[in-house]
């Protein structure tokens, strides 16, 4: 017991037993100390780590072998600015090798394409481009049907690439396969855009159950449930009325509505889903645009588009009245057609900041028109989600700035006014870098939003997998749903 005394052992003994007792101690450190030769690497009986022979197995004989064998440290302590130090470190991957991989993989994502009936991809393709110039078609909010379809046309870039000759791809990271069992993805090129603005409203739906039909009957879909399946949804009106039956697929997205205004609850999140940028309305500014208009930038802010807009869109006309008479700032009503376009690209190109709030979802294709025009962006969306984050840092290009700061009186204009020369300069720079990420093009190019989409989903195969074997597992009396959605709510900081 703790605190007893016990009196020696040894001086209670006669001397004779204190000698045999000798006798056996130096009898055991004999034994242990030919033990441990035995044990030895250089002892007959056990291999060396060196030779190239059996690996040791034994966790005595290792330990020995380890304490013996003091091992330099290979690990440096973090750096003053650990975040900046990471942020160096992916840059220099992800730009060091552009055909190369980010991370870098041992193999390419490999993608089956499926040939759908062309009602569902050529037909549409060919009523779009028939239909192209009958502009006076006009959605229900006053833009141009063709111009929303093209820029939500991911799905067209996205197919045109994968279905190329691979001898013309400059892609190496995803590469089309043509047996179904060698496939990690399978892609639905079905253009849901297109026919939701360009057919009439139940010609529509019928498409649309014909296809949900056709793509369910197939093995693959029915064998994973759809969860290893991409499907492109970039409108959020597109697909809508059958969007339950697929929910468990991959859904190409503009960005997630979490009011739910546009998708139900459960139908998207970040683990299964990727965003993708809208192509943009205006031509980009390549480096020597950038050069030549950098003079030009006199506005201080610069925004043309609607002035009023439903749901989180509303901060527009609360923008408007307070920022409609500052000095140095531009917000107008924009319009459609090729003078619109102009007026829009020049304005962009003769500012240094340009406003990207919230439309009647929290993305708007306004934030990609600035990047490629090389105006830093300035987003007031609380609950934006954007494109390829995982690979992208978007506080090197934009200002992110929350809804309750930018209404309040003055206070957008005194924090624009704040922002240094210096680090004006390193954003736009930045943003001639990042220009290449929001550009579809055909080929489609290394580092390219294409590019950037098939990472993003290689990203996320594991997952996938994981849940398509766990589904196939599961018996009845199980917890059947898993409930690892990754739906963190998105709280903008200023930065």
């Amino acid at each position: 017991m703790a605190g007893k005394q016990f009196p020696s052992v040894a001086r209670g003994r006669p001397a004779s037993t204190r000698c045999l007792l000798a006798g056996a101690a130096l009898l055991v450190l004999f034994l242990v100390a030919y033990y441990f030769l035995l044990l030895s690497p250089s002892s007959p009986g056990l291999a060396s780590p060196s030779s190239g022979s059996a690996a040791v197995t034994s966790f005595l004989a290792s330990l020995d072998h380890f304490l013996a064998s003091p091992r330099p440290s290979a690990s440096s302590p973090a750096p003053g600015d650990l975040d900046a130090a990471i942020l160096a470190e992916e840059e220099a991957r992800l730009y060091g090798d552009p055909g190369g991989a980010w991370p870098a993989a041992a193999v390419p994502l490999r993608v089956y394409v499926y040939e759908m009936p062309s009602k569902f991809t050529y037909d549409l393709l060919r009523l779009f481009r028939d239909s192209y110039r009958e502009t006076t078609n006009l959605s229900s909010n006053g833009s141009p049907v063709h111009r929303l379809v093209e820029q939500h046309s991911i799905d067209y870039w996205l197919w045109a690439d994968l279905t190329a000759p691979e001898s013309q791809r400059l892609l190496k990271n995803v590469i089309r396969v043509q047996r179904q069992e060698e496939a990690d993805i399978f892609y639905i090129p079905f253009f849901t855009t297109i026919s939701y603005f360009l057919l009439e409203k139940q010609e529509c739906k019928a498409l649309y159950r014909e296809a949900l039909k056709w793509v369910t009957d197939q093995p693959a879909w029915q064998r994973s449930e759809g969860r290893d399946h991409v499907i492109p949804v970039h409108h959020p009106w597109s697909f809508k009325s059958v969007r339950r039956f697929v929910k468990k697929a991959i859904w190409l997205l503009p960005d997630m509505d979490s009011t739910g205004n546009w998708y139900k609850p459960g139908q998207v999140y970040l683990e299964k889903d990727a965003i993708l940028p809208y192509v943009p309305n205006v031509d980009p500014c390549d480096s020597k645009c950038v050069s030549e208009t950098q003079s030009r930038r006199t506005t201080l802010l610069f925004f043309r588009g609607r002035l009023r807009r439903n749901a989180g869109g509303k901060i527009r006309g609360k923008l408007v009245t307070e920022l409609k008479d500052a000095e140095d700032i531009i917000i107008e009503e924009g319009t459609s057609g090729a003078e619109g376009k102009a007026a829009a690209q020049n304005g962009m190109r003769r500012s240094l900041f340009c406003l990207s709030p919230a439309g009647d979802t929290p993305s708007s294709a306004r934030l990609f028109d600035a990047i490629v025009s090389g105006c830093i962006p300035v987003i007031i969306s609380d609950e934006l989600e954007l494109p390829f984050e995982g690979i992208l840092d978007y506080r090197k290009i934009a200002l992110l700035v929350s809804s309750s700061d930018a209404v309040q009186p003055g206070w957008l204009v005194k924090y624009l006014r704040g922002i240094s020369a210096k680090r004006i300069r390193e954003m736009q720079s930045n943003l001639l870098k990042y220009s290449r990420h929001f550009l579809y093009s055909s080929p489609a190019q290394p580092l390219g939003p294409e590019d950037l989409t098939w990472r993003m989903i290689a990203g996320k195969l594991v997952n996938i997998k994981l849940h398509i074997r766990r589904s196939q597992r599961v018996v009845r009396e199980s917890r059947s749903v898993c409930t690892c959605d990754c739906r963190v709510g998105n709280t903008t900081r200023m930065f």
